[in-house]
């Protein structure tokens, strides 16, 4: 991503505000439990896993692929309109030049797919707020509906429809159950995971991620359903979730016990890219208008002429 994390620019409060709950869940200690686990969901869509494997990137480099796709969610949920914006336009250009053909349908794939988009965006906020939920305190009905709302709202800056993103609890639940039919694992999807979870210090991640995510995978593999675990091929006993949950929550409480620093030290084991937007965020800087905007508004004062154009071509 091309973006200066030391520099995250402070135009305004962005999309939703220092009082929304996707701040809140977002800055979380379990947002990285909650990413892990959103980074390894991706890989059931068939067509998302042949961009990810043809790039070769997760392979050799998946610190980079969490980090990089880590940060981009951050910014949109907690950074200001201007860099979002900036960020959002950057990332669909990118992703512009990824097709190619999805080997089991022989369908040509771009990670502009609209379908494609709705899958890592529901997974994502969805994941999210699913560790959250486990690992730290949960929102309250009135924060939860509003999340949702604010879930539908960073879809605008992505290609697919934010109409067709769920605004509540049971309409995530009936995405999933309508999905499910064109979910599957293969040879390579199984890798990606792997490598999302298990990831060795061999390919370039370096001993400290290899650790991390190894560590994570605990509790992040514990948020998801059996059917997804038995598909994926890396289901663990009922014991492991058992012992893990309350384990996970004490780690978290520690973390939050020391605020700030407790959320700095945390992220950059696995994504230091994020780590540092999260150290930004959390110096909490009063921006040049105290005030949030909506996408559109933001579109117009900093989006470029060609960005319709490049989320059209998805």
């Amino acid at each position: 991503m091309n973006f200066d994390p030391t520099n995250l620019r402070r135009t305004d409060y962005g999309f939703f505000g220092p009082d929304s709950p996707s701040w809140k869940v977002w800055t979380s200690p379990t947002a990285v439990i909650g990413f892990q686990r959103a980074v390894t969901l991706e890989f059931f869509d068939p067509f998302l896993t042949a961009s990810v494997a043809d790039t070769g990137k997760i392979y050799s480099d998946a610190r980079s692929r969490l980090d990089a796709t880590f940060a981009y969610f951050l910014i949109v949920a907690i950074g200001d309109s201007r860099t979002a914006i900036q960020a959002s336009e950057h990332l669909m250009t990118v992703h512009a030049k990824s097709t190619g053909i999805e080997p089991i349908s022989g369908k040509r794939y771009s990670p502009n797919n609209p379908e494609t988009q709705l899958w890592i965006h529901i997974t994502g906020w969805q994941s999210v707020l699913k560790a959250y939920e486990m690992f730290g305190p949960g929102l309250t009905p009135e924060e939860e509906a509003r999340y949702w709302q604010e879930c539908r709202i960073a879809a605008e800056l992505q290609t697919c429809d934010p109409a067709d993103v769920p605004v509540t609890r049971e309409g995530i639940r009936e995405y999933y159950a309508n999905v499910r039919a064109r979910l599957c694992s293969s040879e390579r999807a199984e890798e990606g995971m792997h490598q999302m979870l298990f990831t060795s210090p061999k390919n370039g991640a370096g001993l400290t991620y290899a650790l991390g995510a190894r560590l994570l995978s605990f509790a992040s593999i514990a948020t998801l359903p059996k059917w997804m675990r038995h598909l994926g091929r890396f289901d663990r006993p009922r014991i492991v979730d058992l012992l893990v949950k309350p384990a996970a929550r004490i780690l978290v409480w520690l973390f939050t016990l020391f605020n700030k620093a407790g959320l700095i030290m945390a992220a950059p084991i696995i994504a230091p890219m994020a780590g540092q937007i999260l150290e930004q965020h959390l110096k909490f800087e009063v921006p040049e208008h105290a005030e949030t905007v909506t996408p559109a508004a933001a579109r117009e004062l900093y989006g470029s002429r060609g960005h319709r154009s490049v989320s059209a071509a998805g």
